[in-house]
């Protein structure tokens, strides 16, 4: 039994294919099956039900595939001692960061960090939290940037920061006039959204006094972009809810329709998150430290500021 073989039956058991497993960890197509079929004569088992279509898991090839992601971890835990031990911070390291924080923190990071640790080579990838809770229990990625908490008992959660909530207010909104809005302003009916799956869509939800949408409205739209839902909004049809660092580039004209919201500020959780094995522990301590750094030199905006874990706001 070796290595490479557990590498490649975890190939098989996620791609549900011989031809794709083999694409993915860089061997042809019958060395790989070559190598299964081995490591099952070596067991006794069979790992794979092959007149599936897809190929599926045995019973058994179910406890071997969990196992196996156990020892592969083990083993590259290894040269993870040995680097922290060196002091190096290198090599390639998969971070997902969920949609509606990538587009503000990205820029706010990236360079800084690229500079500080220029042997890592970062692979960044634009994640809803459900996807990315999927590829850290896999092993497709090895951190993420998202809204927390999630509750994954797998899953190890590290606050950056905490970003208050903003509502984008038209003229002809009944908040308008109002200097300063509370949670109980709040209603659903007149709330423009981000479609569904969005973390930050949840969030809003679970601030409004009611839980449903109206159903005698004139329409019910849901969008994929805090850009859509800003235009929207100046065109007359709702109020819509914007994380802080979302209105800090908007042009002056649309400022005037920020409106803050009474202390204390309902603010989203945002955590740098990566599994317990804990691999690569030494560019997760890097990147926390760069992306807490930036946060905490962020400009406030009059009177509301990206806050630090040690200064936690009500959510």
């Amino acid at each position: 039994m070796t290595i490479t073989q557990l590498k490649y039956v975890i190939a098989v058991a996620e791609h549900q294919n011989f031809t794709k497993a083999a694409e993915k960890t860089f061997v042809t197509q019958p060395t790989l099956s070559m190598q299964i079929q081995k490591l099952e004569e070596e067991l006794d088992i069979l790992i794979f039900d092959r007149t599936k279509k897809p190929i599926e898991l045995t019973t058994v090839g179910q406890q071997i595939v969990d196992q196996a992601r156990n020892i592969v971890n083990e083993a590259d835990r290894m040269q993870d001692i040995v680097d922290q031990q060196k002091g190096f911070i290198g090599g390639t390291f998969k971070l997902g960061i969920i949609p509606t924080i990538m587009p503000t923190l990205l820029p706010m990071f990236l360079r800084t960090f690229t500079n500080r640790y220029p042997k890592v080579q970062l692979r960044i990838e634009e994640l809803t939290t459900d996807e990315i809770i999927h590829k850290l229990n896999d092993g497709h990625i090895d951190a993420a940037v998202a809204a927390t908490p999630l509750g994954q008992d797998k899953i190890k959660e590290r606050p950056l920061y905490y970003e208050p909530f903003v509502g984008y207010i038209p003229e002809n909104h009944r908040l308008f006039n109002k200097k300063k809005i509370e949670r109980t302003d709040l209603d659903l009916d007149d709330i423009l959204l981000l479609e569904d799956g969005h973390c930050f869509r949840d969030g809003v939800i679970n601030l409004c006094k009611a839980h449903h949408l109206a159903t005698t409205e004139s329409f019910q739209l849901e969008s994929g972009s805090f850009e859509t839902l800003i235009k929207l909004s100046d065109e007359g049809l709702g109020m819509t809810l914007l994380p802080y660092m979302h209105t800090l580039d908007l042009p002056d004209k649309q400022k005037k329709y920020l409106h803050y919201f009474e202390e204390p500020s309902p603010a989203r959780e945002v955590s740098l998150i990566y599994p317990k094995s804990e691999l690569k522990m030494q560019i997760i301590e890097a990147l926390h430290d760069v992306i807490s750094g930036v946060i905490r030199g962020a400009i406030a905006f009059q009177d509301v500021q990206i806050i630090s874990p040690t200064k936690k706001k009500s959510a």
